[in-house]
């Protein structure tokens, strides 16, 4: 299975980049965040031209998820256990035989901020969640834009990010009880380097200075990570004309 993630920082903005991207890397399974669309403006017959079933979780011009499969998709469910808010950042469907879920954690914007409280109530709902659907079954894939730099390396500065969300201590913990409870970064499997990142700032030419931040991951159970055959962060879909912040990250295992 070739799966992919990909914040594409409005879908409607960015189709003429996400279509023939899906033609160019035909990943078995998209997980899409920030479409910024209600379900009934998705373009899901784009998508079914394709080849690819679709789930989608919108809320209009905020947030926004969905989950493109060309390996079947069944059992869709939207948002996680008891989370705060009811805001369209998580869906989840069974591809190929895998549970995978598309998930865009909450920015936090400041440290103490409301929303920076909402985030860490958000992370333990995704705990939460995690618990239940691994106890199911025996490959889940969490894929999406989480919005925290787990490791220093995973930021192009540390000095940059002091008193900042994204690398603060409980949002590292949040992440962090995730991977003590089996699940794996399967990109971080592949690469111990880093300067390697998957969001870039649009401000200040941040792209082309490598100053970015590795926040959108793929996490896997151990059944998935054992049959990690590959991993890799597309930054050409980060370059040319009108791209998202952020690039894809795709990932091939053995479903």
């Amino acid at each position: 299975m070739i799966l992919a993630t990909w914040n594409v920082n409005s879908l409607r903005a960015r189709m003429d980049r996400v279509l023939p991207w899906l033609e160019s890397a035909k990943p078995d399974v998209c997980c899409l965040q920030e479409t910024k669309l209600a379900d009934a403006a998705f373009p899901g017959s784009d998508f079914e031209k394709l080849g690819y079933e679709w789930a989608h979780y919108g809320q209009g011009q905020w947030n926004g998820v969905a989950i493109l499969s060309r390996l079947g998709l069944s059992e869709v469910s939207r948002g996680l256990i008891g989370e705060p808010g009811g805001e369209a950042r998580a869906i989840g469907a069974t591809c190929g035989g895998v549970r995978v879920f598309s998930l865009y954690v909450p920015n936090g914007r400041a440290l103490g901020a409301d929303h920076y409280r909402f985030k860490l109530e958000w992370m333990q709902a995704l705990s939460r969640t995690a618990e239940l659907e691994t106890a199911r079954s025996a490959k889940v894939v969490f894929a999406g834009d989480f919005n925290i730099a787990y490791e220093d390396i995973d930021v192009w500065d540390p000095a940059a990010f002091v008193d900042a969300t994204h690398v603060s201590v409980p949002e590292r913990e949040a992440l962090g009880r995730l991977f003590d409870s089996g699940m794996v970064d399967l990109f971080r499997q592949r690469y111990a380097q880093g300067d390697l990142f998957s969001w870039w700032d649009y401000r200040g030419g941040s792209f082309h200075k490598r100053q970015g931040m590795r926040i959108d991951l793929v996490l896997g159970t151990p059944e998935v990570s054992e049959s990690l055959r590959w991993a890799l962060i597309d930054r050409n879909a980060r370059k040319g004309a009108g791209p998202s912040d952020h690039a894809p990250v795709l990932v091939g295992f053995d479903a």
